[in-house]
């Protein structure tokens, strides 16, 4: 697997970069963001990881240009750790928001996680199906495409991660600690603030859809049809 990393500061970028090359990926590191992504427009690579405060564009809208043309995961890594700042890079489409300090096995167990998810997705499912459907949304879980009346539905890959998770257990509640050991393949206790963000964007794509992912309070989410 390749990974791309843009960071400003060299001691980071050598360090993340050390230990994913030891980890057995394929690394390339850029000082800023915008180096990354015009590499990453000719040569794709299989996930980002981006610092927020670069010179030249910042990494949440390299974020959200590289997710308006891929599907490809992002991870962002950052020492601004407010709510506000946390929900802006989920919502531009990171898949993982990650706070400086943090130690770097950390960052390669989320890596490894979010390509163990990709690969081992169909497995996952309770009947290891290959489409899982409801409403009007179709998921098939051995090509990764997902389908809304038959139109293409843009997912990426935690969104359909979730989604397929979701619709594998429509009959009853899932809650956050399950998606995070399922879905995120996690035990970190603080990445319920990220679950609970990537939900708050699945929902505004499911807003015209006739499927809605209602809390169930103090314990998790569950599948409801629209009337």
């Amino acid at each position: 697997m390749k990974i791309y990393i843009a960071d400003d500061d060299e001691d980071i970028r050598g360090i993340i970069g050390s230990f994913l090359k030891n980890s057995g990926y394929l690394v390339s590191v850029f000082e800023t963001g915008d180096a990354l992504l015009a590499e990453f427009l000719k040569n794709p690579s299989d996930m980002v990881i981006l610092d927020v405060m670069m010179p030249g564009t910042d990494g949440v809208t390299i974020c959200n240009k590289i997710r308006s043309k891929s599907n490809v995961p992002i991870i962002i890594v950052s020492a601004k750790d407010s709510e506000i700042d946390r929900i802006n890079g989920i919502t531009m489409g990171a898949d993982d928001y990650l706070i400086k300090p943090f130690a770097p096995m950390e960052l390669v167990v989320r890596v490894g996680a979010i390509f163990r998810r990709m690969s081992l997705q169909s497995s996952n499912q309770s009947n290891n199906a290959d489409e899982l459907t409801y409403g009007d949304i179709k998921l098939n879980t051995s090509f990764k495409e997902s389908f809304c009346n038959g139109e293409a539905f843009a997912l990426t890959p935690t969104e359909f991660a979730l989604l397929s998770y979701m619709f594998a257990n429509q009959s009853r509640a899932v809650s956050r600690e399950e998606l995070l050991k399922n879905v995120w393949d996690s035990e970190f206790s603080n990445d319920t603030k990220v679950c609970d963000d990537v939900l708050k964007r699945l929902r505004k794509k499911l807003a015209n859809t006739t499927v809605r992912v209602i809390s169930v309070w103090g314990y998790g989410f569950k599948l409801k049809l629209e009337e």
